[in-house]
């Protein structure tokens, strides 16, 4: 099974933005060698706590330090942009860094309203034309537009030898049937999602249509996670992200909070029923209890691949999530 790894880039407390994104390159680096086939970092506009608007930028900083690990967005949150663009950015890329770029394709606004009227005009008429958008972008990245259309001379340029891989994101049985009408890969956002994610995978596998011949359903599903060297030591750590969520939520907090600092919170705020309903969403664990729900989630989806999102406060821990996990699953080390 391959493993891959999903970057919100996420500020700690008394943590600089900037600190926030060097981990992010340092991950990918670190992924990189442990084995990981993917580094995806997300699109998110002006969250608390969130490092990274715009992908592409990270994608070129991030690709010039690493070699052979594919890298992409996950996702580009195409309502707000024109295709055209999207596509000239991504092969950009993908001329830069040959057969390692993915475009993660998204829909969701990525931000606050205020952040949404900022960025783009008529946000949902936009959504609900995103499958004309992804036919747009898909003409654009394999320049194949019909001759009688008005774009038929006009190129993305420039032309990678091997153009970037469009992936489909999504958390429904909405997003699962758009990726199977358009032959697209399609990756399952389980750590975020409560619909029957079985159920919207099987969905997408069997009606998929291929683009051209030869092509077949892709599933990447994708989980939260948290490794340690104990399942005690894995819960602690955990308990900073779960802090922090509940602290997003009620508009508190500017970063991921320190494990001494979410405990203290937790007592206080008595949030402790809330951390047991966490557990049970998030994989959380020593090396052979994560090894044993992955391949438990491998054989429920029938994917061979699953992409992993940790949040830790320490970037340590973080990597030492991604190393144990990777070790145990027995991933080929990269010098």
């Amino acid at each position: 099974m391959k493993l891959s790894i999903l970057d919100q880039a996420p500020i700690s407390a008394n943590q600089t933005p900037q600190e926030a994104l060097l981990q992010s390159m340092k991950l990918a680096q670190a992924g990189e060698r442990f084995g990981y086939t993917r580094y995806w970092i997300a699109e998110h506009h002006d969250l608390a706590g969130l490092a990274c608007p715009a992908p592409e930028v990270m994608l070129g900083y991030i690709g010039a330090q690493t070699k052979t690990i594919r890298i992409g967005s996950g996702a580009v949150l195409l309502p707000h942009y024109k295709p055209y663009k999207v596509a000239e950015l991504h092969n950009m890329l993908a001329t830069l860094f040959p057969n390692r770029i993915d475009i993660g394709i998204g829909r969701a606004p990525g931000g606050s309203a205020e952040a949404t009227n900022a960025l783009s005009d008529n946000f949902l008429q936009q959504v609900w034309k995103m499958p004309e958008l992804i036919d747009m972008l898909l003409h654009f990245i394999h320049n194949d537009f019909p001759d009688d259309h008005e774009f038929a001379n006009l190129k993305a340029a420039p032309i990678p030898i091997t153009p970037p891989v469009p992936w489909l994101l999504g958390t429904s049985k909405k997003s699962a049937i758009l990726a199977a009408e358009k032959g697209l890969a399609y990756t399952f956002g389980l750590f975020m999602s409560d619909n029957d994610g079985e159920e919207i995978v099987k969905r997408y596998i069997h009606t998929f249509t291929p683009r051209n011949e030869g092509d077949k359903p892709q599933v990447i599903v994708t989980v939260s996670a948290i490794c340690a060297e104990t399942k005690e030591k894995a819960e602690e750590i955990a308990l900073s992200s779960y802090i922090w969520g509940k602290q997003r939520e009620r508009g508190e907090g500017e970063g991921v909070p320190s494990i001494s600092d979410a405990m203290e919170y937790l007592e206080n705020e008595k949030l402790h029923d809330g951390f047991g309903k966490m557990k049970q969403k998030v994989i959380i664990g020593n090396p052979k209890e994560v090894k044993d729900k992955l391949l438990e989630l491998q054989e429920t989806y029938q994917t061979d691949e699953i992409m992993i999102v940790t949040i830790t406060h320490s970037h340590e821990d973080r990597l030492k999530s991604y190393e144990l996990i990777a070790k145990e699953m027995g991933l080929t080390t990269r010098i």
